[in-house]
């Protein structure tokens, strides 16, 4: 069923470059406010710091260690962003948020394609300002690169098999394996069995089996090779352990077992779906059921919201029975919900009222006084220095939320639906922005001020350490590698395969090279420094601290 008349809809090319726009500025405003959260975007953005720095875009290497736990498309896109702009946390967060800029056009060009020019617009409100998208729009991890890379493919798959035999429906289709291709080189093997999953699944569930003759199978699975397979098999030449560990371990192993201590009950999920859905998560119930067919026998008339909930479907599913479980595994729902919320909306827009919707707006309102709530009541639940950083957002958040459902369902009461979505998606906009802006005040754990302090006193012959962990973003912000004592961590790997010993050692060895002719600056947890300071025959001067690292010395220095 096709919303509104698209013979008489703007040019799509408008529409793009206005969202283009808006989005754009929403996702930049205040991108590179803060330092780089540990441990992700530190790893990250280090290993791309070091390809840019060596020029091996083969070998990924973190802090100078190899580390193949991910796939390389990522890495060399954040290296050309080191190498063009430098270590600036704005320019490199560039990338995450054009990606989710991506996704949210995607959505629009198949919301419009699908069900109209007003479902693509309202879908890709939806999805740029839903709390967990939003949030990993600014966060320098894979999951939104790879979550858009799944999205273009699955939409262009969709959108082929819609159009008639020809160049375009041919362009489409190969899209859709090339956008495949390209998210098994940004996060591995889910490229590709998150899409045959789905597809799969859906062409069972229609007996749509004519589809496997025209979805131009040869051409197809040779771009996807083309583009996959390369670095695949470079990596392995060079490095012959690869294949077992990022095949094996990484992908089946971590999958299927508890390895990594990501365990999470199968409920996990729920939860976060819920939350990361906000403000939106008030009517996807409603939205579902819009979607739904009446009847089995209806499926057909309904094949695209039945795949928009396949996908959706699926994809939860699969990651909730995983036994590696973290919030971002779940983003690649988001753009098919956000069709079936957009979707709902849109049939919607002209009523002063529509099934379901009024219930929407009431539990938005409840969720928003429990969170607002939930703010306010900080001080019982928070630790009391995050309760004091946080200052006025505490208030200020709890107001928008109360304020903003309270106008929303007031619109939707008085008004029309229209003004009533307009309302949540500038409560939307107006929380996030907030939120974006108390984050920068909460994540403390970054090293930066640390290396901000001592960054003068630090000579190029100098050694900069780690002891009994790691800082991921501590070589980052150095701008060179560190020595790590007493820590292998998701490093150990690599240092079984090949000779890390001048910069990964233990104790003994470290403190005799301490007594050494060469200045050491040592980064610890301050929960280390009583231990330290007492061992016999060893000096230790404090150079700088927060309030969980201190920063030693072997000798007096004064930053």
């Amino acid at each position: 069923m096709i919303s509104g008349a698209q013979q008489t809809a703007p040019p799509a090319v408008r529409d793009v470059a206005m969202l283009a726009v808006l989005i754009a500025l929403f996702f930049g405003f205040m991108l590179g406010n803060r330092p780089l959260s540990v441990p992700d975007e530190g790893r990250y953005v280090e290993i791309a710091r070091e390809m840019a720095g060596t020029g091996d875009y083969v070998t990924p290497r973190l802090n100078g260690v190899k580390y193949f736990e991910k796939p390389v498309l990522f890495y060399w896109l954040e290296a050309f962003a080191v190498r063009l702009f430098g270590l600036h946390e704005f320019a490199l967060r560039l990338w995450p948020a054009a990606f989710a800029l991506f996704g949210c056009l995607c959505v629009y060009a198949a919301g419009r394609r699908l069900f109209g020019r007003r479902t693509g617009l309202l879908s890709a409100v939806v999805l740029a300002t839903s709390l967990l998208y939003y949030a990993f729009s600014r966060a320098i991890i894979l999951d939104m690169p790879v979550s858009v890379m799944l999205t273009a493919s699955l939409l262009s798959f969709l959108a082929g098999v819609r159009e008639a035999p020809g160049p375009r429906r041919r362009l489409l289709f190969w899209s859709f394996y090339a956008f495949a291709a390209l998210a098994v080189l940004t996060k591995g093997l889910i490229g590709i069995l998150i899409p045959a999953m789905i597809i799969g699944a859906w062409i069972v569930l229609l007996g749509e089996w004519r589809l496997l003759k025209s979805m131009h199978l040869a051409s197809g699975l040779t771009i996807f090779l083309l583009l996959a397979a390369p670095w695949h098999i470079v990596v392995s030449h060079v490095n012959p352990e690869f294949p077992r560990f990022y095949f094996i371990q990484e992908h089946f192993l971590r999958y299927l077992t508890r390895m990594h201590g990501r365990y999470h009950p199968v409920w996990y999920f729920i939860p976060i779906l819920a939350l990361g859905l906000f403000p939106w998560i008030a009517f996807l119930v409603q939205a579902v059921r819009h979607s739904f067919p009446a009847t089995w026998k209806e499926r057909h008339e309904h094949r695209d919201t039945i795949f928009l909930l396949l996908w959706a479907g699926l994809v939860f599913l699969f990651f909730s029975a995983s036994g590696s479980k973290l919030p971002p595994y779940i983003l690649p729902v988001f753009p098919p919900l956000a069709l079936l919320v957009g979707r709902y909306f849109a049939d919607a827009w002209e009523s002063r009222d529509y099934p379901g919707i009024q219930a929407g707006y009431v539990l938005l309102g409840i969720l928003a006084v429990l969170l607002g709530g939930a703010f306010l009541a900080l001080p019982r639940i928070a630790p009391e220095d995050v309760v004091r950083t946080l200052g006025v957002f505490r208030y200020s958040i709890a107001a928008t939320l109360v304020l903003g459902a309270a106008l929303a369902w007031y619109l939707a009461r008085s008004r029309s639906l229209r003004h009533a979505f307009m309302a949540v998606a500038a409560l939307a906009g107006l929380l996030l922005v907030q939120i974006n802006g108390a984050a920068a005040r909460v994540d403390t754990k970054s090293v930066k001020p640390l290396v901000a302090t001592i960054g003068h006193v630090v000579k190029p012959g100098d050694v900069v350490a780690t002891y009994a962990t790691y800082y991921q973003d501590l070589p980052v912000y150095m701008n060179r590698l560190v020595t790590i004592v007493d820590w292998t961590g998701e490093l150990e790997f690599g240092t079984t395969v090949e000779d890390t010993r001048q910069w990964m050692m233990n104790s003994p060895e470290f403190w005799k090279r301490w007594q050494g002719q060469e200045t050491i600056f040592l980064f610890t947890q301050r929960t280390n420094y009583d231990t330290l300071r007492n061992m016999p025959g060893v000096n230790i001067f404090p150079v700088a601290e927060d309030q969980r690292t201190i920063v030693l010395c072997n000798r007096e220095v004064h930053p």
